[in-house]
């Protein structure tokens, strides 16, 4: 049988990819679920141990590069420690039906933040995955294949517990949705239990934002349906389809262009969305342009930043209605950063 250190092992160097034991996947640890920015976090980590998940050794890496990571924040040494405390928290319980026993215990064991050369802006993270992750990740047969930049796209936790639950799901024969007492998929989407009590507003602010969020970034298309046995709701289904070429195209012109904007064209508020680069002039009054300038940590005067970037389109040919101007724009804006 196939394990699932042998397909991260495969993958190890397919960085747009990262290789999920199912189980985490399903959210078999759900006590105290981290948030979206540590669910992030913990995507990266067990990306980059890969086949090696399940070692206890010690993986690392360098803040500088988690920074050029598009999705994952402008992290400080401040942010990390708070996102590793939130990760530390994170229980897992895992049942292990062979031994007829279950495995309690948590993500990690111990992480570092070397800074001594923090200065140089080179804080080296160290982690050392927990025993009992470890143990899942050595029996796990089943895995979720994820699409990396479609983790860090999404916004909230409760959309990356689902995509990540859905994902392990996606690739089994003749299995296109599944069926969650309200309970479960509560469990699931990671929503506290002394929160969003009524269905109507867990529907309203939980699921239904999560599978949007989902829709608009991934290859795939995502509908719940709830079933009320008389005026309560008792099951929800949550079915999933692969999207046609179109869609996947349009999802990922929408990964490769800047996240702001992306809540207002997913909420249908075309007016907020921006495709193309001011051809001639300043961008001194146009403060989408600005705000993605500021963002990227640019402080360039308005004229010569439109100016040097016009002409770093045109030597490479690139239009300014380009389908992934705003990142172009913004990546640009990086490289030239504070003068």
């Amino acid at each position: 049988m196939i394990k699932t250190l042998q397909i991260a092992a495969d993958r190890a160097h397919d960085e747009t990819k990262t290789v999920l034991p199912a189980e985490v996947a399903r959210g078999v640890y759900i006590e105290n679920p981290p948030g979206a920015e540590a669910l992030k976090l913990m995507h990266l980590l067990i990306g980059t141990a890969g086949g090696r998940m399940a070692d206890d050794v010690r993986h690392e890496l360098r803040l500088a590069d988690i920074k050029k990571i598009d999705g994952m924040r402008n992290h400080t040494r401040a942010t990390m420690r708070k996102l590793f405390v939130e990760l530390r928290g994170a229980v897992i319980v895992f049942d292990d039906t062979e031994a007829q026993c279950e495995i309690i215990g948590g993500f990690l064991d111990q992480a570092t933040l070397d800074y001594r050369r923090e200065v140089s802006d080179d804080l080296l993270v160290a982690w050392w995955f927990g025993r009992a992750f470890r143990e899942m990740a050595e029996k796990s047969c089943h895995w979720a294949i994820l699409d990396r930049q479609t983790v860090f796209a999404l916004s909230s936790k409760y959309s990356i517990l689902l995509f990540q639950h859905v994902a392990s799901l996606v690739n089994l024969n003749h299995v296109t949705s599944k069926t969650f007492t309200v309970a479960e998929l509560r469990a699931v989407m990671g929503v506290p239990e002394e929160k969003i009590q009524r269905f109507a507003n867990l529907n309203r602010d939980v699921i239904q934002p999560a599978i949007s969020e989902i829709n608009q970034t991934s290859r795939m298309i995502l509908t719940a349906t709830p079933k009320k046995v008389g005026r309560t709701v008792t099951n929800i289904t949550i079915s999933w389809t692969e999207k046609p070429q179109k869609g996947k195209q349009d999802a990922k012109r929408e990964l490769d262009s800047s996240k702001i904007g992306r809540k207002a064209r997913r909420e249908g508020k075309a007016a907020i969305s921006i495709t193309a680069f001011p051809k001639t002039g300043s961008i001194a009054y146009s403060p989408y342009w600005i705000d993605l300038k500021r963002k990227a940590g640019c402080n360039a005067d308005n004229a010569k930043i439109a100016t040097d970037f016009r002409r770093f389109l045109n030597e490479r040919g690139i239009s300014c209605d380009a389908s992934n101007i705003e990142k172009l724009f913004s990546d640009f804006c990086k490289q030239v950063g504070k003068l």
